[in-house]
């Protein structure tokens, strides 16, 4: 088993699960993280360090949609290992529905 980002992580960024990792599996995209799933040891401290909720494990049905695109950007995007400025917004689009859709963006993150 694995944890993945779902979502609710998009233009939230928090970033307090990077802090609790003890493995560095997290990747930074401009607007949201991505968790290495070859890289993460289901150790599960990260996922009620996330204020939005967007840490799920695999096993949860709503992860299979978001396992692959963990996948796929955790090669593209760059390692993160310390906890960077979450956005000045990011409060506001706690909780927002169909964030992927409206403001998921494939650019790397700069934090890392």
């Amino acid at each position: 088993m694995t944890y993945v980002v779902t979502e609710a992580c998009i233009k939230c960024k928090y970033m307090d699960c990077v802090e609790v990792c003890p493995v560095n599996c997290f990747y930074e995209g401009a607007n949201m993280l991505v968790i290495h799933p070859d890289e993460c040891i289901d150790c599960g401290v990260c996922e009620p360090e996330c204020p939005p909720e967007a840490i799920i494990p695999d096993t949860d049905s709503k992860a299979e949609a978001w396992l692959e695109l963990n996948r796929d950007y955790s090669t593209q995007w760059p390692n993160i290992t310390r906890r960077g400025e979450p956005p000045a917004d990011a409060d506001e689009f706690k909780g927002v529905e169909g964030k992927f859709e409206k403001f998921f963006s494939s650019e790397p993150g700069s934090s890392g």
